[in-house]
């Protein structure tokens, strides 16, 4: 049934709502497709609905061609298998909980991994019913501290999640290629650059791990490539290149120098080049070791204090620690903590006062570029003092290394060496080898053919549905408004009925008629009283990618078929107008 826009659910705005702040949250709620309930929280009206479907329906027929088999749970879940896989601490404020009449606990589902694995625990029990693959598609809810950018990170959204069931790690292997064979056929289809990337499982668990990323300039997962050996990484997920241990033997003592006012890295080399300069070259700030400290807040709410060494001329990535650190919380080390640990001294925290074997037992770890053998000067824990030429390895020693400091263009390929590339995207899908982390935890096993119980090995694929609706606008759109692919579009075509005479819309209600009955979708703006300055303005922002507009030509015999994705304009023959617009969809 054709929409009709004199009777459409929709108001396109002229001006962008005052909270959107990226093109794809803009576009949206102007051209009429989401409308915001809450901060992360959306309607989708009509249009949108549309486009979300037909999103829906790419990612099903993909995954039956697969042999997967779709289900459906419920979003409202009780706590005891989120306990039992220690998730229900572990997801912290994350998620939204709640009791029942009777003080029973739930959740929201944030993810169904644990759902999934207790329904094949049901139901199959022999090494014969597997391998198996089965997938939901369905509203999840994450309590995001800081929802943003409209519906691509949001409270509420729709996710396709899979799971396969394997007997051994070579089905597992298997499962995991058709999985990614099949997410590469559907980004294929929905119109977006990407890139797939190694990244880190984080909470999920398991060993192997990749994201598919669309390339976009306001993307917020950063990610780095080698555009010599094509390695690409999230950045959460990048080993830095570890350099070779350094012969500290002919290397003097440290010593301790007084470096009055220098709290920070910049003071501290200023003084260093007036004070003590070096006969080889000048100081820099790569030549200190900054100590961070910050406090780790599990999710029972215990707070653990952390030092992390890393070279002066690096900033800690608050997205990469966080990423290490799963499933505690990153928080600032505040006044109230130094106060409680008197021996870390502000701005002048050095080795001798972290790990093990230092005064504050703070653990301590470091960056991997900080081998045996090289030499920094540092903190000495006294105010206005640092060391000199304080050897890793002879002078000091941490509890471990830590991957926290940030990544940035022009460091070493960790696989081949070359420089990396930074791009910045946006995660849209995320496929992992669980392992058996949650079949353990739940008890999943089966007989295999020697009549042995083994534990059942799963993978773990997720899709943002709804995020990808988002997603696909922020990489087809112009200063106009959308401009859809055509197999996500909310109609295959576009009628605009132009001017006061009635014939016009005659013409446009017939050619909607016959166009309906040839199988295709039509969107036909209809109203009344409206200028065609207006409809052409909608019909832009709205953004189906094909436009025929009926109006003044139709007194000469003619229609005007626009490509909204390039602009190009022709007329045709009212009488082949369906013929031609057949040929303009590919039918």
């Amino acid at each position: 049934m054709a929409m009709r826009m004199s009777s459409l659910f929709l108001r396109t705005l002229r001006d962008n709502p005052a909270d959107a702040e990226v093109p794809s949250h803009q576009l949206l709620v102007r051209a009429g497709y989401i409308r915001r309930v809450s901060p992360g929280i959306y309607t989708w009206l009509p249009l949108g609905l549309k486009v979300l479907r037909n999103v829906e329906q790419i990612v099903r027929e993909e995954m039956d061609a697969i042999g997967a088999q779709e289900l459906l749970f419920p979003a409202l879940l009780p706590k005891e298998p989120y306990e039992a896989s220690g998730r229900w601490d572990e997801y912290g404020d994350n998620i939204f909980r709640l009791k029942d009449r009777k003080g029973n606990d739930y959740l929201l589902g944030p993810t169904h991994e644990e759902m999934f694995t207790l329904a094949v625990k049901d139901l199959f029990s022999s090494y014969k019913d597997l391998p198996l693959s089965i997938y939901q598609i369905q509203t999840k809810y994450r309590d995001e501290a800081r929802p943003r950018a409209g519906i691509l990170r949001g409270r509420e959204f729709v996710m396709k999640d899979s799971y396969s069931f394997d007997v051994d790690d070579a089905g597992l292997d298997k499962a995991y290629t058709l999985h990614r064979d099949a997410y590469i056929r559907i980004f294929d289809r929905l119109g977006f650059h990407y890139v797939i990337v190694e990244a880190m499982a984080g909470a999920m668990g398991g060993s192997r791990s990749e994201e598919f990323l669309a390339t976009a300039a306001n993307g917020e997962d950063t990610y780095v490539r080698c555009t010599s050996c094509g390695y690409a990484a999230n950045v959460e997920a990048v080993r830095v290149p570890v350099p070779d241990a350094v012969d500290a033997s002919g290397l003097p003592a440290a010593h301790v120098e007084d470096t009055p006012d220098t709290p920070t890295i910049q003071t501290l080399v200023d003084h260093l080049n007036e004070a003590y300069p070096r006969e080889d070259r000048a100081w820099t700030a790569g030549d200190t070791l900054k100590n961070v400290i910050v406090m780790l807040v599990q999710p029972d709410g215990t707070r653990t204090p952390l030092a992390i060494g890393l070279p002066g001329d690096r900033e800690v990535d608050e997205k990469r620690l966080g990423a290490q650190v799963e499933p505690a919380e990153v928080a600032a080390f505040e006044e109230k903590d130094f106060a409680a640990h008197p021996e870390l001294v502000k701005g002048y925290i050095g080795p001798g006062a972290l790990g093990e074997e230092g005064t504050s037992g703070v653990r301590y770890l470091l960056d991997p570029r900080v081998v045996p053998g090289t030499s920094w000067v540092t903190g000495a824990n006294e105010a206005g003092r640092h060391v000199i030429g304080l050897v890793a390895g002879r002078d000091f020693t941490a509890d471990g290394t830590i991957e926290a400091a940030e990544v940035r263009a022009g460091d070493a390929c960790p696989s081949c060496g070359h420089d990396l590339e930074t791009a910045r995207g946006i995660e849209m899908g995320h496929i992992f080898q669980l392992g058996r982390k949650y079949a353990e935890a739940l008890d999943l096993k089966v007989l295999d053919e020697n009549g042995k119980q083994v534990v059942v090995t799963m993978g773990s694929y997720g899709v943002g549905v709804s995020r990808a609706v988002a997603c696909v606008a922020e990489g087809n759109h112009d200063e106009l408004g959308l401009v859809w692919p055509r197999e996500l579009s909310p109609a295959d075509i576009h009628i605009v009925a132009t001017g006061k005479d009635q014939s016009v819309f005659d013409k446009g209600e017939e050619l909607t008629r016959e166009l309906e009955a040839r199988g295709v979708s039509v969107l036909f703006d209809d109203r009344w009283k409206v200028s065609p300055g207006v409809k052409f303005k909608d019909s832009e922002l709205i953004g189906i990618p094909t436009i025929l507009v009926v109006g003044r030509g139709l007194a000469d015999g003619t229609v005007e078929i626009k490509d909204r994705r390039t602009g190009d304009k022709r007329e045709v023959p009212v009488d082949e107008a369906v013929d031609a617009v057949l040929a303009e969809l590919g039918r």
